[in-house]
C-alpha cells in the first residue's frame, strides 16, 4: 500500500495535543491541500476562517459545549458555507436553492478531509468539531458571518499528545453496494456490535457498555438541531 493509503486508514480523532506549535509552512501546506480539493462546478462556495484571537477561541470552545481543546489547539480553522462573494460579485445571482447549500455542504467536507489527510502525513493530529451548530448564531457572532454564509463545522490541529485506539468502523460488506441497493446485512451489523462493544469496554477513556446499533438508534430517535433549518433560511440559504 501507499503512504497515503495506509496514512488515511490510521486516522483517529486527537483531542489533547502538545503546546508546540504548527509551523507556517505546515500550515500553507494543510490549507493548499484543502483548496486544491474537487470543487462542483468549480464554484468553491467555502471559506476557511482561522481563529487565532485567544477570546474568540475561548468563547467558540464555550459555544461548541466547552470542548476546551478549541481554545488550547495549535490551530482552529472554522469551515463556512460562502456565497457572500458570489453576491458581492454579482448581486443578482440566486443563492437560495437547497441545491447550492448542499454543494457548499459537500465541497466543505471534502475541502477539510484534505486538509486533514494532509496534517496527519505531516505526523500531526486533529479533530473536527461539529459542536459548532449547536450554536451557530453565536458563532456567527464571533466570526461576524454576513447573509450568504453559515458555519458548518470547525477542526482542531497540532501535535498530538495522546495515542487513542483506532475506532472500529462498519464493515465493506456493509457500507459498499453493487449495482443496486442491497438489504442490510444484520448478522454483519450483529459481529460489528460485538467489536464495537468491545473497543468501548477495552478503550482508556469514556468507557461504554452499548454497540453501535443500540446508540445510533438511540440518538436518531429524537430531534437532532432543529433550529438548523431557520438559521439556514434566515442567512439566505436553503429557501426553495
Amino acid at each position: 500500500m501507499t503512504p497515503v493509503v495506509e496514512c488515511a486508514k490510521a486516522h483517529r480523532s486527537i483531542r489533547k495535543f502538545t503546546d508546540q506549535p504548527i509551523t507556517p509552512d505546515q500550515l500553507d501546506a494543510i490549507l493548499q491541500s484543502g483548496i486544491a480539493a474537487s470543487s462542483s462546478s468549480l464554484l468553491q462556495a467555502v471559506s476557511v476562517i482561522r481563529v487565532t484571537d485567544p477570546e474568540k477561541r475561548t468563547r467558540l470552545a464555550q459555544l461548541a459545549g466547552n470542548q476546551q481543546y478549541v481554545a488550547t489547539a495549535a490551530e482552529f480553522l472554522v469551515f463556512i458555507i460562502d456565497y457572500q462573494r458570489h453576491k458581492t460579485l454579482n448581486p443578482e445571482v440566486q443563492t437560495g436553492f437547497t441545491e447550492l447549500t448542499i454543494i457548499g455542504a459537500v465541497d466543505a467536507g471534502i475541502m477539510a478531509q484534505n486538509c486533514m489527510l494532509a496534517a496527519e502525513s505531516l505526523g500531526l493530529g486533529g479533530v473536527y468539531i461539529g459542536g459548532l451548530r449547536n450554536n451557530p448564531d453565536g458563532v456567527d457572532d464571533v466570526l461576524e458571518l454576513p447573509e450568504g454564509t453559515a458555519v458548518l463545522f470547525g477542526m482542531c490541529l497540532g501535535h498530538p499528545d495522546q495515542n487513542p485506539e483506532l475506532k472500529p468502523r462498519l464493515p465493506q460488506q456493509v457500507l459498499v453496494h453493487q449495482d443496486r441497493y442491497q438489504p442490510l446485512d444484520t448478522d454483519a451489523v450483529a459481529r460489528y456490535d460485538d467489536v464495537t462493544r468491545a473497543y468501548y469496554a477495552a478503550r482508556s477513556g469514556n468507557n461504554k457498555d452499548s454497540g453501535w446499533s443500540e446508540q445510533i438508534t438511540t440518538k436518531l430517535a429524537g430531534e437532532s438541531r432543529p433550529h438548523m433549518k431557520l438559521y439556514l433560511n434566515r442567512k439566505g440559504l436553503a429557501l426553495k
